[in-house]
């Protein structure tokens, strides 16, 4: 289909990659905590964004230069990891009383999505991971292997963005069963905000691999 093979496989790999807990699970939950399903919903919608540049950067060789090049791959990197410790500094920095059904201003919403967005976006790893595991369902007498590696993407991203969403739910949803209490939510939160600092510094040590 579409210049693809093995699609069934490629379908169950990709969810088994999509639930191993990573950087978009751990943002997905923060929002969830602090702001609910809302906040969670956000979240998932401005990964799956930046999850699609990434696709697309792929698709048309641009990241083949963070896979080749040395320089492009450290600048992103560190830029990457500088956000995450920045995302998680100011968690731990938060003092407002945290509730999972506190109500969601549009101007949050916009935050939210777009810090999904560059976390997403700044990883560089993402980009590498869709070069070296999508062109693996890629026909190789495909006439059409950009098309392909599109569809691929899209299919992979639908699959993440509807995890995301259900770990925005059911974590929105134990909270609501906690009696939304500010103070689990508030605790929650800096325990993701020193994970997030953990991850950008993970991140900046990281090789390419």
């Amino acid at each position: 289909m579409f210049g693809t093979h093995d699609l069934l496989l490629f379908v169950v790999s990709g969810l088994l990659l999509n639930i191993t807990p990573g950087v978009d699970f751990a943002y997905v939950l923060s929002r969830s905590a602090s702001q609910g399903l809302r906040g969670g919903v956000w979240a998932s919608l401005g990964i799956g964004a930046g999850c699609m540049v990434h696709i697309a950067a792929a698709a048309l060789g641009l990241s083949a230069i963070l896979a080749t090049s040395a320089t492009a791959f450290t600048v992103v990197k560190w830029i990457g990891a500088a956000y995450l410790v920045y995302i998680g500094v100011s968690m731990l920095r938060s003092r407002a009383a945290i509730t999972a059904l506190a109500p969601l201003a549009p101007s949050s919403a916009t935050k939210i999505f777009w810090q999904g967005f560059l976390t997403n976006t700044l990883n560089p790893k993402v980009a590498l991971f869709f070069l070296a595991f999508v062109p693996q369902f890629i026909d190789a007498g495909s006439n059409s292997k950009v098309s392909a590696f599109l569809f691929l993407g899209a299919v992979f991203n639908f699959n993440g963005i509807l995890w995301n969403l259900f770990v925005a739910w059911i974590s929105a949803r134990l909270l609501g069963h906690l009696g939304a209490a500010s103070a689990v939510g508030a605790w929650l939160n800096r325990v993701l905000g020193a994970l997030f600092i953990g991850l950008g510094l993970r991140l900046a040590l990281s090789g390419r691999s």
